[in-house]
């Protein structure tokens, strides 16, 4: 079996090797929006006209010589650029996304190189064309051959994503089926009847953040104190996400490792956290405890949590399940009865019809499961 997988660590670069980082950022960025810019003027003129990646690396020379700095920085940095713009238009024109939008100065800088890079783990260097050898934070081994090399810009500080191939023997997954209820007094109840706390790393951190964000608008925009107070918002928001980040990882990992097929819902998300303020003509109805609702949910990472789950389990032999969310809380696991007065309060469930009563994630989780063997035993 194939399996592609993805390194993360920190550089040290000198003085340097920063400022080239961050230009050859800037040509990246610099070519994405020329091409954008004239991919915009062809498709205005002919909305059949599709992006053509090779009519617009073809200009690249042509470019390099009217501005001469794009030059320094690594021919296929550039060239990634446009592959790029070419997935924003493939996802633009099979539906799958908005049009591509210009890229911003100082909004997720990176830069990928496609091969010329060398790895020596056991001095913790890393070399990348133009740049030389690099120190970066060695945290674990790289297995496979390397494929490609991400650079890119968070927080004050460059970090390198290495991905990888290698063959690995196709493992024999363990344990059984379980289903699986989200929520956000629980993060996930399974269907066993244990419960997974949430993290809400958002809500840790939220008063902090506020004062953070509190003094940012307090200075001057582009003042030295304005900067440094923009580094500690970031700061507090980069922590955010690594909590919970490393959480999710944490929690599908131990998931995936002792189950064989795991039943999630199959949640819209998106829908599920739209905001309820309505219109100037119509207002919306319970705007401040939707607010509330919707930042709770956003804080789960439900999204990346069921991302992770799915490779995770294919890498330890199992398979992903996802079931329609309909009435998984308003269905009795027994009787079948399905009615919104099952469940008469948020966290317990009482069958109207045959009397059967438990805990209302526990029984989502059983019919999630259930609708999963379901769908098992139609294939």
């Amino acid at each position: 079996m194939k399996r592609i997988q993805a390194y993360k660590y920190e550089l040290m670069p000198n003085g340097q090797q920063a400022r080239q980082m961050m230009r050859f950022a800037g040509s990246c960025r610099f070519v994405f929006n020329k091409a954008l810019a004239l991919q915009q003027e062809w498709y205005q003129a002919d909305p059949n006209n599709k992006f053509s990646y090779v009519k617009l690396a073809n200009l690249l020379p042509i470019w390099k010589k009217e501005f001469t700095w794009l030059g320094e920085s690594p021919s296929q940095a550039l060239q990634h650029s446009l592959k790029d713009l070419e997935r924003a238009f493939d996802n633009f024109f099979s539906k799958r996304a908005s049009f591509p939008k210009f890229k911003k100065k100082g909004v997720k800088n990176s830069f990928r190189y496609p091969q010329g890079v060398k790895l020596d783990q056991n001095n913790n260097r890393i070399f990348l064309p133009k740049l030389g050898w690099m120190r970066y934070r060695n945290s674990r081994q790289v297995l496979g051959k390397i494929k490609n090399v991400t650079v890119s810009f968070k927080c004050n500080r460059w970090f390198v994503s290495i991905q990888t191939e290698r063959e690995v023997e196709v493992p024999t997954p363990t344990g059984g089926i379980v289903g699986i209820d989200m929520g956000i007094v629980s993060f996930a109840t399974l269907s066993d009847g244990s419960f997974v706390d949430p993290i809400n790393s958002l809500k840790q951190c939220e008063d902090e953040l506020r004062k953070a964000q509190q003094s940012l608008s307090r200075k001057v925009k582009f003042s030295r104190n304005w900067y440094k107070a923009k580094t500690k918002v970031q700061k507090l928001h980069h922590r955010i996400a690594n909590i919970r980040r490393n959480f999710l990882h944490q929690t599908s990992s131990r998931i995936s490792k002792n189950h064989a097929v795991v039943c999630i819902e199959d949640l819209q998300i998106t829908n599920m956290s739209k905001s309820a303020a309505g219109t100037a003509e119509q207002h919306g109805k319970n705007v401040q405890a939707k607010s509330a609702l919707n930042k709770a949910i956003l804080d789960q990472g439900w999204g990346e949590f069921r991302r992770q789950l799915d490779y995770k389990l294919a890498w330890n032999g199992g398979h992903l399940i996802t079931v329609p969310a309909q009435n998984t809380s308003r269905t009795c696991p027994t009787c079948g009865h399905i009615s919104a007065e099952n469940r008469k309060t948020q966290a317990t469930f009482a069958c109207v019809q045959c009397g059967y009563e438990n805990n209302a994630d526990i029984v989502g989780a059983i019919n999630v499961l259930k609708r999963g063997e379901a769908i098992l035993a139609a294939i």
